[in-house]
């Protein structure tokens, strides 16, 4: 069976920078699983995965802009080192999750100096192209069970009482139906009801 829109692919990889060194690789380990169009792989990967069949091996070159995008120095930010609580000593490279709006998001700490340190919100694997060798070890059409988690829902209500509105700022839980009703003023143009 060919990798195609909602199969469930099971690949072995190695990731290598321009220079060749190994960055990440799944040697050794379990096969990596993912579901194709379902943008759990970056999107150049995912693009040159389509078409291929059990048993393939080929590389793949993913350039940034199809991978973790480019580096944006706007992403850096100069600190005082009093941020870092319960730290005996701030170092470059050392890495730490940080509450956004969006949720917990990765910095790591690019340059420290006496008083202050730069950190760096990029992906580490910003601006840099991507070298994969794959192999793909298995392909099967995804089930119901396998797409369920990515399903869109407005407050679906689930069984566990967990109502959760994708509707932004706008939802109000306390109005949630369960059915979709969610008292959001923007529910029809959202939703399309």
């Amino acid at each position: 069976m060919k990798i195609v829109e909602k199969t469930v692919v099971q690949m072995h990889y190695t990731l290598k920078s321009d220079e060749g060194a190994v960055i990440d690789s799944s040697e050794g380990r379990e096969p990596l699983q993912y579901i194709q169009g379902m943008h759990m792989i970056v999107p150049g990967l995912e693009k040159a995965m389509v078409g291929h069949d059990v048993g393939d091996k080929f590389d793949v070159v993913v350039i940034p802009a199809e991978g973790y995008g480019e580096y944006d120095e706007r992403m850096t930010q100069e600190v005082p080192l009093n941020v870092f609580q319960g730290v005996d000593k701030v170092e470059a490279g050392m890495a730490f999750y940080a509450q956004t709006p969006g949720g917990p998001m990765q910095i790591r700490i690019k340059s420290v100096g006496e008083k202050t340190a730069v950190i760096d919100a990029n992906h580490e694997l910003a601006g840099k192209n991507l070298n994969f060798a794959i192999e793909v070890v298995s392909v099967r059409e995804a089930t119901e069970d396998d797409l369920k988690p990515f399903e869109h829902h407005c407050c679906c209500g689930g069984h566990d009482g967990d109502h959760e509105c994708e509707c932004g700022d706008h939802g109000n839980k306390e109005n949630c139906d369960g059915n979709g009703g969610c008292g959001c003023e923007h529910h029809a143009e959202h939703h399309g009801k």
